[in-house]
């Protein structure tokens, strides 16, 4: 017995009692944030390691800094069109447009981003005066051999 048969029926009876909005409270809990990112701190620097599968093409992600923040706007793309049905799926895709809290504020002028193997690794340097101004982030393409 598939316990999962009757859930888009029950779905619906909870968004005729509810309203359909009720499930927008929920989306980070039942489905993640993309891309994943760690972000790593040391005294003057902030390392984020970002997880941006199937991108050939740097130019196709984009990076601002501004001040305190980062923002990563982007899409995952896994797989072709295979012709069949997917039969499980974890790995999530789409566009997606990110922004995250930095630990302190980041320069404006110093910064590097490299995209390669499926990863955005990107090095911010912690700003000593106080100055806010959105820059994009170049990124370069590292080719695997």
């Amino acid at each position: 017995m598939d316990p999962f048969k009757n859930m888009h029926e029950w779905k619906k009876n909870m968004d005729r009692f509810f309203g359909e909005q009720f499930w927008n409270e929920f989306e980070g809990i039942l489905k993640p944030p993309i891309p994943q990112v760690n972000m790593y701190q040391a005294d003057n620097e902030i390392v984020c390691i970002c997880n941006i599968p199937g991108n050939q093409d740097a130019d196709r992600i984009d990076v601002y800094i501004d001040y305190a923040t980062l923002e990563i706007k982007g899409e995952i793309k896994v797989h072709p069109d295979y012709g069949g049905q997917m039969i499980q799926e974890e790995i999530l895709e789409g566009s997606f447009e990110r922004q995250l809290d930095l630990p302190f504020p980041v320069r404006s002028d110093k910064y590097h981003a490299d995209y390669q193997n499926g990863l955005l690794i990107i090095h911010l340097y912690r700003l000593i005066t106080k100055e806010s101004s959105k820059h994009k982030v170049p990124i370069k393409l590292n080719k695997t051999k």
